[in-house]
């Protein structure tokens, strides 16, 4: 079974920690053991997994994204959020996590993100886990 989490943004560019929702998504299911995948079904938002204890790390990646690929530098794309797109493509639009005793396997300092990029909008992001075979 899919569970859909809705993700509302508040800025063009942002990063939202999931992690809780997802966790809880995770400890709802009583799976011990599997995969937990995670989809985005947008070409202008992505999600990805960093370091979440200190906020700067996300305000960084942000940056650095926007140095990369500015935006209105003049690409094809005539509905002005081309830079969106091709932002998405370097993050990546989903993400697959294990799960073990019931958890998340992340690493300690690890955060999962909704990586908001034409916003803001209210958004969509796909879970789906798969219990381990025994």
């Amino acid at each position: 079974m899919i569970k859909t989490l809705t993700v509302k943004t508040s800025s063009r560019e942002e990063f939202v920690d999931i992690r809780a929702e997802v966790e809880k998504v995770v400890k709802d299911s009583g799976i011990k053991n599997g995969v937990c995948y995670l989809y985005v079904p947008h070409t202008t938002a992505g999600i990805t997994i960093n370091e979440g204890a200190d906020p700067s790390v996300k305000k960084d990646i942000i940056n650095a994204l926007k140095k990369i690929v500015p935006y209105g530098a003049g690409y094809a794309h005539i509905e002005g959020n081309a830079d969106s797109h091709i932002k998405t493509t370097l993050v990546g639009s989903s993400v697959n996590i294990f799960i073990e005793g019931g958890r998340l396997i992340l690493g300690q300092w690890q955060s999962i993100f909704f990586c908001e990029f034409d916003g803001p909008r209210t958004r969509k992001v796909y879970m789906k886990i798969i219990k381990e075979e025994e």
